[in-house]
């Protein structure tokens, strides 16, 4: 029976490092991740944000595994004021992966950070967090959404996945490419903007439930897929 697309759309591309530490201590019993970010981290237009349903998601994967998933998520930040909230925010929590949601601000706001300040802050950011060990990290991409490819941004939104994919390579950490995703549910799977924004939000910014749920479920396959690898030592 074929699958309905609006069901079982296009796949995120898997993760490309292992999470050792991440799958250390789900072999331990407990593991705990924390989220920090902006609006789609911190829950916007009253849908429940990723970092909630993350969690959900992860309990049915890992059964019998006391997981935590800490939303530290401020509503229109991006790298520069996210990476000020680190130490309180990120390190004291003692995290053993992080998922820093990036990017989007730098191109949607009028007065918010440079395209070279957020990719600077989203380096030392990173650097921070592998100077401390036992802390894997998922860098969580642009939205692929109408306010984001106006004329005007989609270049610089373009430019600023290209340097998150880059960012992660070179660092060797992992990137959900939410952006490259929500392109291929739009153009491959024909799944409008109508269902994959928030139909509340005038500014086309924000996603839907809908694809706040797919994208989650689709998150912790790739978690869980990156943690077997780790544990297998393929």
């Amino acid at each position: 029976m074929a699958l309905d697309p609006l069901e079982f759309p296009v796949q995120v591309a898997p993760f490309e490092q292992p999470m050792t530490n991440f799958a250390s201590r789900v072999k331990g019993g407990q593991a705990r991740v924390v989220a920090i970010g902006s609006s789609t981290t911190a829950g916007e237009g009253g849908i429940a944000p990723y970092p909630q349903r993350l969690l959900a998601d992860l309990r049915i994967k890992f059964r019998n595994v006391a997981i935590e998933v800490i939303n530290r998520g401020v509503g229109g930040e991006d790298a520069p004021l996210e990476l000020k909230r680190f130490e309180h925010d990120v390190f004291d929590l003692k995290p053993d992966l992080v998922i820093w949601q990036i990017g989007t601000n730098s191109v949607w706001q009028v007065d918010g950070p440079s395209f070279e300040e957020t990719t600077n802050a989203i380096r030392e950011g990173v650097d921070r967090l592998l100077r401390a060990e036992g802390i894997d990290v998922i860098l969580m991409d642009l939205q692929y959404v109408p306010a984001v490819l106006t004329p005007a941004k989609r270049p610089k939104a373009e430019a600023m996945v290209a340097a998150i994919r880059q960012i992660a390579h070179e660092k060797r950490v992992n990137v959900f490419g939410r952006f490259a995703l929500m392109e291929g549910w739009y153009q491959v799977a024909k799944i409008p903007f109508d269902r994959l924004v928030d139909p509340g939000d005038d500014t086309r910014l924000h996603v839907s439930d809908w694809t706040t749920d797919k994208m989650t479920w689709q998150l912790a396959d790739a978690i869980a897929a990156a943690a077997s690898k780790a544990s297998h030592g393929t």
